[in-house]
């Protein structure tokens, strides 16, 4: 077991893009057994990277990375998320924590993106819904995935907003951050606060545009 909060020993990371990749390394430097998972065989691209930045991740299908994780994370593209869910089964998720770190993003009309879903629904909230028996908390997603471990700004460490509507999955979700370098985690309320996260990852993206595509920029809560 590793030193930090988060006692956890196995995570499944469903997705291996940037976002996988970066929440893998996270977990893989707390001492977790990490699986990342993709749809069929891991392709050339991922295996190098499990052979060298990723070396320690595992890596399998989605089926076998969501059977391998006491802990599950959702780093996949938007608009598969639900399909993949369903290819799974939503047994695979029963009872485990799920870390949604994605956003619904279209970019049809070119960058910044808009959201593919608002309103009254989000993906968060499709997320629990696809799996009813798992404990979803939206997190990560209002910050770049360059910036998911030890996030460190000249204006200080940004803070973390998450939401979910189970405490205890709260719970873990805060210690997991604080494990990856954000001391400062702001609980929102339950899933339906996804409506306004992933909105605000929209704001993030359009601050990329302005700065002229830097990342390095996040939200920090002032109070009091």
């Amino acid at each position: 077991m590793p030193d930090g909060r988060f006692t956890h020993s196995k995570v499944g990371i469903l997705g291996s893009g940037d976002v996988g990749r970066s929440l893998a390394k996270g977990f893989l430097r707390g001492g977790h057994d990490v699986m990342i998972g993709t749809r069929g065989a891991a392709s050339a691209s991922l295996r190098d990277w499990a052979d060298g930045d990723g070396k320690g991740v595992a890596t399998g299908t989605f089926e076998e990375t969501a059977a391998h994780g006491d802990l599950l994370a959702l780093a996949l593209l938007g608009d598969i998320a639900e399909d993949v869910l369903a290819r799974v089964g939503p047994g695979a998720f029963g009872g485990k924590v799920v870390l949604d770190a994605m956003n619904p993003l279209d970019f049809s009309g070119g960058f910044p993106p808009k959201l593919s879903l608002s309103g009254d629904d989000s993906l968060g909230e499709r997320v629990q819904r696809a799996v009813p028996g798992a404990r979803v908390v939206k997190a990560f997603n209002t910050i770049g995935y360059q910036c998911f471990v030890d996030p460190r700004f000249s204006g200080g460490v940004p803070t973390m907003l998450i939401a979910g509507n189970d405490d205890g999955a709260k719970a873990v979700a805060a210690d997991v951050l604080a494990d990856f370098g954000w001391p400062d985690t702001v609980d929102i309320g339950g899933i339906e606060g996804s409506r306004e996260l992933e909105a605000l990852c929209i704001t993030w993206l359009k601050i990329v545009a302005v700065r002229g595509g830097s990342v390095d920029h996040g939200f920090k809560l002032l109070a009091g």
